[in-house]
This record gives structure tokens, C-alpha cells and sequence, in this order.
């Protein structure tokens, strides 16, 4: 069985960045494509609650977009609103994401890694992921759990059969 290509968006969700300045979509776009898939369209907008479900819901919605990457906003200072953002969109949550990120993460940045609040869940078959700023973070998330649970020939189970 040949791997399936999918098609994801890159949100960059930030006050500082704009599409020339960052780094952490620009990683998660190289990694993506890296891996067959497309992405088929990245953004980058200020941290504001209704934006941010705006434009995710939006994705939703499109039956071609079937994986949302977020970045950004996911810690605890005043304006780290994607979860909050993001989380009552989703059908279903899937807590192995973020209790995984933060094992892998551990190994790299130690008890810090207590301060992200990525998570990832299902809506209308698309798989939505929030992960924090740091090029460094998306690029972990990438390697060690998107990378294989978003290609279809992963053993025992990955997500690309709910996501077609």
C-alpha cells in the first residue's frame, strides 16, 4: 500500500510574526512537504479568541482540508488563548496527543515542558493540532507523533483512516 497524501493548513497564531518573519510554520510547511503531503495553505494572525475559531472553522468546514496545524498560544501568559480557542470546535479530543508531546518534549526542555498546553482532536473528519510557538516545539511535534500517525501505511493504527 502506497502512503496517502494529505492536505493540511498552517496556522501561525502570533502578535509579533508575519508570513516573512516565522519560523515555526515555515518548519512545520518544510516537514509536511517532506513527507508527501501539501499544504495547501499557511497563515499567520494575531492571538484573538474569535479569529483564531474563525479561521479554524472555516478549514473545518472544507471538505479538502483534512489536517489543521496550529501554532502558537498554547502556554499560560495572557494572550495564550489557542486552547481555549480551538478545543470547543472539536467532536472528539484526543488526550495521548498532548500527554505525548509533553513526554517527548521532556527530553528536550525538561519540567518546562509542564507549561504547554497542546492538544489535538477530530472535527468533521480533520484532524486539528495546537502546538506551542517555538520552530524547536513543531519540529518535535512533527517527528516523534504527526509524521507517523498521519501516514497511512503506520502500524498498528494512525489517522488517516478517520480523516478520508
Amino acid at each position: 500500500m502506497s502512503k496517502q497524501a494529505l492536505n493540511i493548513a498552517v496556522l501561525v497564531v502570533s502578535d509579533t510574526r508575519t508570513l516573512e518573519t516565522d519560523t515555526s510554520g515555515a518548519a512545520l510547511k518544510s516537514a509536511v512537504e517532506a513527507d508527501g503531503h501539501r499544504v495547501i495553505e499557511r497563515m499567520v494572525i494575531k492571538d484573538d479568541l474569535f479569529h483564531i475559531r474563525a479561521v479554524v472553522s472555516q478549514w473545518i468546514h472544507q471538505s479538502e482540508v483534512q489536517v489543521v496545524l496550529i501554532t502558537g498560544g498554547t502556554g499560560f501568559a495572557a494572550r495564550d488563548i489557542t486552547p481555549d480557542a480551538v478545543a470547543p470546535l472539536l467532536e472528539q479530543t484526543i488526550p495521548g496527543f498532548g500527554e505525548l508531546f509533553r513526554q517527548v518534549s521532556y527530553a528536550e526542555i525538561g519540567s518546562s515542558t509542564v507549561q504547554s498546553r497542546a492538544l489535538a482532536g477530530l472535527a468533521n473528519k480533520t484532524l486539528v493540532a495546537a502546538l506551542p510557538g517555538s520552530s524547536g516545539a513543531c519540529k518535535t511535534a512533527w517527528t516523534k507523533i504527526l509524521s507517523e500517525q498521519l501516514d497511512s501505511t503506520h502500524k498498528p493504527c494512525n489517522f488517516v483512516s478517520v480523516l478520508l
